[in-house]
C-alpha cells in the first residue's frame, strides 16, 4: 500500500493534523511542532500526545515527521544562532519521542561563509550534541541550494552522514533536488538521479520523500512548489520516480500549494493515479 499524506496543521491541537489528514485520503503525514517562523517549544501536552497516538493506532495512520523550525540552522559559524538551533532541535526530537513520531526532519542551513567542508563540520558536529531519544531518526532534507545553503549536492547528504556520530538518514524532495540539478522529468533522468543518489549517499538512508513538483526549470535553485504532475518535473517525470522500484516502500509526503481549486486530496489523489501498482 503507497503511504502518501501531506504536511497538515496542528492549529487547535496535535490530533487534529490527524484529522486533517482523515479528510484529505492521507494514511501518513508531517508537522510543525509549533509556528516555524519563530523560537518557540513544541509544548504538546500529555492528553493531546495520547489522543494523537490513539488515531494514529485507530486510524493506521504513519508514519509521521516533525519538520524542524526554519530558524535552525545547523552549518552556521555563529555561537549563538548554532546554540538555539540545537536547543530547537533537542526540542524537536523529544517532542517526537512524545507523539511516537520516529522523524524529525531538518534544513542543513547556509554555511555564511564558512565555506562547504567548514559548514559540513559545523552541521555534523550540531547534530552530535543532540540526545536523540530510541526510537526517533533525524533526517537530513535535501536543499535547492540557493546561496550558501548546503544540501543541495547528494555529497553534501553523504558528508553529513559520514562526520555525524548519530545514526541518521535522508529526506528527499523532489522539487529541492530537481531545482539542484538533478533531472526527474524524463524516466532517463530518474534512473539516473536514484542511481546517483544511491551511489553517494545510499538508498538505504532514504526514509522520506517530499513529493513536490517545481515550478521553475531544472538547476535554477529556486524553490517553489506545484501540484504533482503539473510542473517542470510533470507528469511523465512524476510516474517515473513513483514507479521506481527501488521507492515503491518509501513514504511520500505532499508539500504542494493549495490553490487553483487543487488541495491537498487533488494532490494524494494524483499521486495514486499516477502509481501503477494504485
Amino acid at each position: 500500500m503507497t503511504r502518501v499524506g501531506a504536511h497538515t496543521s496542528i492549529a487547535g491541537g496535535v490530533p487534529n493534523a490527524v484529522d486533517e489528514q482523515l479528510e484529505i485520503g492521507g494514511n501518513c503525514g508531517q508537522i510543525f511542532s509549533h509556528s516555524p517562523q519563530v523560537w518557540q517549544d513544541p509544548n504538546v501536552g500529555d492528553d493531546e500526545a495520547a489522543e494523537f497516538r490513539d488515531l494514529n493506532d485507530e486510524h493506521d495512520l504513519g508514519p509521521w515527521v516533525i519538520h524542524s523550525s526554519y530558524l535552525v540552522n545547523l552549518c552556521t559559524p555563529k555561537d549563538d544562532l548554532r546554540e538555539k538551533s540545537v536547543d530547537s532541535m533537542q526540542k524537536e526530537v523529544d517532542a517526537a519521542e512524545k507523539l511516537d513520531i520516529p522523524y524529525v526532519n531538518v534544513h542543513l542551513g547556509a554555511h555564511t561563509g564558512a565555506g562547504v567542508d567548514g559548514g559540513l563540520d559545523n552541521a555534523a558536529s550540531a547534530l552530535d550534541e543532540l540526545s536523540i531519544p530510541a526510537g526517533v531518526t533525524v533526517l537530513v532534507e535535501s536543499d535547492a541550494g540557493s546561496g550558501t545553503k548546503l544540501g543541495g549536492d547528494f555529497e553534501h547528504l553523504a558528508e553529513v552522514l559520514d562526520r555525524s556520530s548519530q545514526d541518521l538518514d535522508v529526506c528527499l524532495d523532489t522539487a529541492h533536488a530537481f531545482a539542484a540539478g538533478y533531472d526527474l522529468s524524463t524516466p532517463e533522468g530518474v534512473a539516473e538521479t536514484v542511481t546517483e543518489f544511491d551511489e553517494t549517499v545510499g538508498l538505504d538512508h532514504l526514509e522520506c520523500v517530499h513529493l513536490n513538483d517545481s515550478k521553475h526549470a531544472c538547476g535554477t535553485n529556486k524553490d517553489e512548489h506545484a501540484h504533482i504532475g503539473e510542473g517542470e518535473i510533470g507528469e511523465d517525470g512524476m510516474r517515473a520516480f513513483l514507479n521506481h522500484d527501488e521507492l515503491l516502500d518509501v513514504p511520500l509526503v505532499l508539500e504542494t500549494p493549495t490553490e487553483d481549486g487543487k488541495s491537498f486530496a487533488w494532490n494524494v489523489e494524483r499521486v495514486r493515479e499516477l502509481r501503477d501498482t494504485e
